[in-house]
Order: C-alpha cells, then sequence, then structure tokens
C-alpha cells in the first residue's frame, strides 16, 4: 500500500487536472457545469473479474475498456462526454498493475474528453470489481431513445459484427484453436472502440439507438419493446468480420446475433435519410450498413435469409444472470 494508503493510492493513480470550470478529484462532490438548453445522460456498467475479464488480462487494456464500454452507452444516446467516476475493489495493491490499468484508462478518457472527476477505492479480496459512471450533455429533446423508432424505419448497424464473441471463444477453448484469427479477433474483445462521433453525428438523422453490448437480437429487442414495433432482420446483409469466414454455419450466425461485446451501434432511421447516414459514415470512415426494417405490429424480430425464407435462431444474446439466451 502507499504510505498514505488509500488516499495516495488516488492521488498517485487516479488524480488528474480536469478543465476550467469543473470540480475533479479530492472534494465530496465532482462539479460540472451544464450548456444551456442540454439535458445531462449519465450510465454506469460494472466489471467484474471472472466474469467480464480474465484475472490475467493486460491492465492497461482492462483501463481502456472499463471506460470504453460507458462511453459507448453515451455513443447510443449521442450525447457529448463530460466527465466520468471510478469505484475500484482490488484484493491487493500491486503498483505496476495500477499503474497500467491507470493509463489505459486516462489514454482513453483525454482521448473522449471525459475527465475522471471522482469515485471510491476498497479492498475485496475475492477478485477485482470495476464500476465507472460517465456523464454526458445532448441538447434539448434530441437524445437517440429506444422509444422513438418507427414503423418503416430502416435498421443499421455499424462496424463489423462477430469477433468479439469468437475470440472469447477461442479463449475459452470452445473452437479448435486458430492462433492467428484469435490475434486478429481479440483487440474486438479487449479493447472496443466506442462510436462517440457516429452517435453525435446521428442527431437529427436517426430516430432510435442502442449499443451491442448482450448481441445484436436481443439489443434491438430492447428498441422493438421500448418502440412497440416488430422488425424484419436480414441475415446475409449483416456486416461479418473476416474473421468469421470458414467457421461452422452455426458458429457464425450465432456470433452475428447473438455474440456479444461489440460496442458497435444499432440505429433506426427513416428511408429518407440513407444518403446522409451513409455521407456520415464515409466522413468517420466507418462502414454502416442497412440490415433490416422496423414494422408495425407484434413486438419482435424475424430474421430472413436471401430467399425471404425466417430463419431459426437458437440464441438471442446474453444475460448476466441466466447466460446465452
Amino acid at each position: 500500500m502507499p504510505p498514505g494508503g488509500e488516499f495516495d493510492l488516488i492521488a498517485q493513480y487516479f488524480k488528474r487536472p480536469v478543465p476550467r470550470g469543473m470540480l475533479g478529484v479530492g472534494d465530496d462532490c465532482a462539479l460540472l457545469p451544464l450548456a444551456p438548453g442540454c439535458q445531462l445522460a449519465v450510465s454506469t456498467d460494472m466489471l467484474v473479474q471472472g466474469q467480464h475479464f480474465f484475472a490475467d488480462v493486460d491492465p492497461r487494456l482492462l483501463g481502456h475498456k472499463a471506460l470504453a464500454v460507458n462511453l459507448s452507452d453515451l455513443a447510443a444516446m449521442g450525447a457529448r462526454p463530460l466527465a466520468c467516476t471510478l469505484a475500484i475493489s482490488l484484493p491487493r495493491v500491486d503498483a505496476d498493475w495500477l499503474q497500467g490499468f491507470a493509463a489505459g484508462f486516462h489514454a482513453l478518457a483525454a482521448q473522449a474528453a471525459c475527465p475522471l472527476v471522482g469515485g471510491d477505492t476498497t479492498r475485496n479480496p475475492d477478485g477485482v470489481v470495476i464500476s465507472v459512471t460517465v456523464m454526458g450533455e445532448v441538447a434539448g429533446e434530441r437524445a437517440l431513445r429506444r422509444d422513438a423508432a418507427q414503423a418503416d424505419d430502416d435498421i443499421w448497424v455499424s462496424g463489423t459484427l462477430g469477433a468479439a464473441d469468437v475470440a472469447l471463444r477461442w479463449l475459452l477453448g470452445q473452437l479448435p484453436a486458430a492462433p492467428q484469427a484469435l490475434q486478429r479477433a481479440r483487440p474486438f474483445l479487449e479493447r472496443p472502440t466506442p462510436r462517440l462521433a457516429l452517435g453525435q453525428g446521428l442527431l437529427g438523422l436517426a430516430h432510435a439507438a442502442i449499443d451491442i453490448s448482450d448481441g445484436l437480437l436481443q439489443d434491438l429487442g430492447h428498441i422493438l419493446e421500448a418502440s412497440q414495433c416488430g422488425a424484419e432482420l436480414w441475415l446475409d446483409a449483416l456486416p461479418a468480420h473476416p474473421v468469421l469466414d470458414g467457421l461452422p454455419v452455426d458458429v457464425r450466425q450465432d456470433a452475428l446475433l447473438a455474440g456479444g461485446d461489440v460496442y458497435e451501434l444499432c440505429f433506426t432511421a427513416p428511408a429518407a435519410r440513407r444518403q446522409p447516414i451513409q455521407a456520415l459514415g464515409a466522413q468517420l470512415g466507418l462502414p454502416l450498413s442497412r440490415v433490416g426494417r422496423v414494422q408495425a405490429g407484434d413486438v419482435a424480430v424475424r430474421v430472413l435469409d436471401a430467399q425471404g425464407r425466417a430463419v431459426p435462431v437458437a440464441h438471442r444474446g446474453f444475460d448476466h444472470f441466466k447466460g446465452s439466451s
């Protein structure tokens, strides 16, 4: 433990300067200014050793991911990051581990303009537990809410799908070893990219959005339930990462439809917005794929093949209490 215990640990690894007008680490609360006409967007995520990450993960990558998965929630709302807090529970003080974790965390915080302004530390002999809260702002009523999808909206997905899922399966030994493929896929699992610029660019273009954390079917289902709509999803239109090429059909389909840890955005938008959405993707250098259509009627997703036939679905995503479902 550093000479002064918990407070020296915080000062050494987590206290950083904050922008003018903010009050950061060192008081009972952080103070953040909010632009006139903006709403505050707040999200919290928890990562637990053994459930969300391996004990031997590179701490720098873990620091990055701990913040990235939260920033992804801001991206899904179209919010601009303001600041974040970090609560971390550790079995012991390991200076090298803390230095790596803090470096990964602060590097992404600086890149995203989302400074760390507070939090807590404590001891937990059972392993590392990390909880991050992010705060952002979004103008007026423009936030990309889940309950705003409309019948006949296009359904879009950013980036590619499936790489994080198969990386995890290779690491768990659930697929035959493929070291080169794992090397290509593993960064998608351990170093996701929050699509902040895309989320903000979709304000005024998209109706509803969500980040894909627990599987495309499950997360799209949250939009449909909130909006009281149904949808058809076109299996052949889903943007598969090339690392899925050559895998068994059922593995590939499961990774695309139910694979988690993606942190790409799924969003709905009227057909009239196709051209500006494609232009936004080109501007950002980010592929945006139109993968389905929102429909009036029952809250359900039908997956269709290239001939328009219904595709049986074995799993729909991940539930933290039930596992895959």
